[in-house]
């Protein structure tokens, strides 16, 4: 599959995906289940992500995440520790952050796809980032993290289906 259609298909489901849940406080399994789309949202163009990703510093998640076990508790404290912090940029739909970053992620790290998304589970109610993860701002960070989060795991689907 050419590398454009792969991006833009990973953008389209991260539209879809956020947009449906951008209210709530926690990710559902449904919307992790969800891998449906809108036609319509392929005429939504992104901007570049204002975050370099690319020369980031990814040990805290390589270093603590290896296989070939990928202990759950280890990769999924350190992708909360690592993409937490940028929760407002994460959440903006409009940029292409979340797929940016986890371009970086499986570059860097060489996990298996869905990783993330089939082991960084917490409940029910899905995953949250808790206050001393994330940056400090004048903004509703509770609302922030938990739509972030949604994007990081719209991220990982996005992956998987194409």
């Amino acid at each position: 599959m050419d590398l454009g259609l792969n991006v833009s298909l990973s953008a389209v489901l991260l539209l879809v995906l956020a947009g449906s849940v951008a209210g709530s406080s926690f990710i559902s399994d449904n919307v992790l289940e969800s891998r449906g789309s809108s036609g319509r949202s392929l005429l939504q163009a992104q901007t570049s992500c204002p975050i370099d990703f690319e020369n980031m510093n990814y040990t805290i998640i390589t270093s603590r995440c290896k296989g070939p076990q990928y202990a759950a508790n280890l990769c999924c404290t350190a992708f909360k520790e690592f993409a937490c912090p940028y929760a407002d940029q994460l959440n903006d739909a409009t940029n292409d952050c979340a797929t940016t970053m986890f371009s970086y992620i499986n570059l860097y790290g060489k996990y298996p796809p869905g990783l993330f998304a089939s082991e960084c589970r917490e409940g029910k109610e899905g995953l949250a980032c808790s206050d001393n993860l994330q940056n400090s701002s004048n903004v509703d960070t509770s609302a922030l993290s938990f739509t972030s989060l949604v994007l990081i795991l719209c991220g990982i689907i996005s992956f998987l289906v194409c």
